[in-house]
């Protein structure tokens, strides 16, 4: 019986307002980490333009789109599955745009989309941020499949919300994505302890590519991407710059865990309906 891995890299960078920059930056790191073995790649939250509101307007794109080929492109190239991260979709005769997660199988093609269901409307220790202002949360659980992992689509402050994350594991979700740009105020007692809390209540992996350093709006943002195993250890993680965390995802050690350790299985949902 053939083993059931995957060699995830989370992908750290810290995006600018030139979206030409970022998309050398990303396909800089996508190439790092495929050549330290990588065949399924993240990419962090807003990765291909972060800064002010009015260039993340003018800089909105359709899907598909010119960055979509540009991952597509890429994926079909390395031979690699890639999560886009999430970029700032535009829709035909929308007043607001989407902030939107796409991935990519190896032959390039577009294999799925995740709108970001939670918006951070909130008022933080250094700033209040208002993301419903410009962008329309979506509606729509997604899962879907890289190689023989199922993967659960979520973005940044979607990690707040357990009830997705048990739903997405529920559908079989066995790799959680999140891509980011938590804030450094909030990620330097929140990220981690809540990136491992999801691992380990749905007994999945947690592949978590983030921005780091200070954006073009003045706000910093706390980076550390990471990748957690199912019982809530850190795999690995990326320090303070732009690069890549890497680990070897095995698919039949959290079957194992899930089989020995069956808290899943020992929900009791008629318990919870209130």
């Amino acid at each position: 019986m053939s083993e059931r891995k995957l060699v995830a890299a989370a992908i750290q960078m810290s995006s600018t307002p030139d979206k030409g920059e970022n998309f050398q930056t990303a396909e800089r790191l996508i190439r790092s980490s495929v050549a330290a073995g990588a065949d399924f790649v993240a990419l962090p939250e807003l990765w291909s333009c972060h800064g002010l509101d009015k260039v993340y307007r003018d800089n909105a794109e359709p899907i598909p789109g010119p960055t979509t080929k540009f991952l597509g492109d890429l994926a079909r190239e390395l031979g690699i599955y890639v999560l886009g991260g999430s970029i700032l979709e535009n829709q035909p005769n929308a007043t607001k745009l989407h902030n939107t997660s796409t991935l990519f199988s190896p032959d390039g093609q577009l294999s799925a989309v995740y709108r970001k269901i939670h918006l951070f409307d909130v008022k933080a220790p250094d700033r209040e941020y208002l993301e419903s202002k410009n962008i329309e949360p979506g509606e729509e659980i997604v899962t879907a499949k890289a190689g023989p992992a199922t993967l659960g689509l979520t973005v940044c402050y979607d990690v707040r919300f357990p009830e997705l994350y048990r739903l997405l594991a529920l559908r079989g979700a066995e790799v959680m994505t999140v891509p980011a740009a938590f804030t450094l105020q909030t990620g330097k007692d929140h990220w981690e302890l809540l990136l491992r809390a999801r691992a380990v209540e749905n007994q999945a992996f947690v592949v978590a590519p983030a921005q780091w350093g200070q954006k073009a709006d003045g706000r910093w943002t706390y980076g550390r991407s990471m990748i957690v195993d199912p019982w809530g250890t850190v795999l690995a993680t990326c320090p303070d710059r732009d690069g890549h965390a890497l680990a070897e995802l095995d698919l039949d050690y959290l079957d194992r865990f899930r089989e020995e350790f069956p808290s899943l299985k020992n929900r009791r949902p008629a318990a919870y309906d209130w």
